[in-house]
């Protein structure tokens, strides 16, 4: 498997910009999935699945990305968050509240009829 990193050719992107591909990654299936679910601490594989609603090929997939990119480490009680990954997570919370925001507008414009 071919790392995702900063500096290297990725989907959408020749020139391998951090951002471009730090997108790719999180752009794949069930990444951002992953990371939330690990946002209250470590778990073990099954439980991931579990809470994920994924197939283990997946999942093991996507955990294997993660590792490589320092995101998410494997610890004695399962899969969790690295220092970098609880940044990530954190970067991200600002939009978990604007989404609600922007979830409950939409229902208040849905319910005027309008939008």
């Amino acid at each position: 498997m071919k790392a995702i990193s900063p500096g290297r050719k990725v989907r959408g992107s020749k020139t391998g910009k951090p951002i471009m591909a730090l997108l790719d990654l999180l752009g794949r299936r069930m990444t951002l999935r992953v990371l939330w679910e690990l946002r209250e601490g470590p778990l073990t594989f099954r439980a991931l699945q579990t809470a994920a609603a994924t197939n283990p090929s997946v999942l093991n997939t996507r955990l294997a990305e993660l590792r490589q990119a320092g995101l998410v480490a494997h610890e004695g009680e399962g899969y969790a968050l690295t220092p970098l990954g609880r940044e990530l997570l954190a970067v991200f919370l600002p939009l978990h509240v604007w989404a609600d925001r922007w979830a409950d507008k939409v229902r208040v414009e849905v319910r005027k009829g309008g939008a």
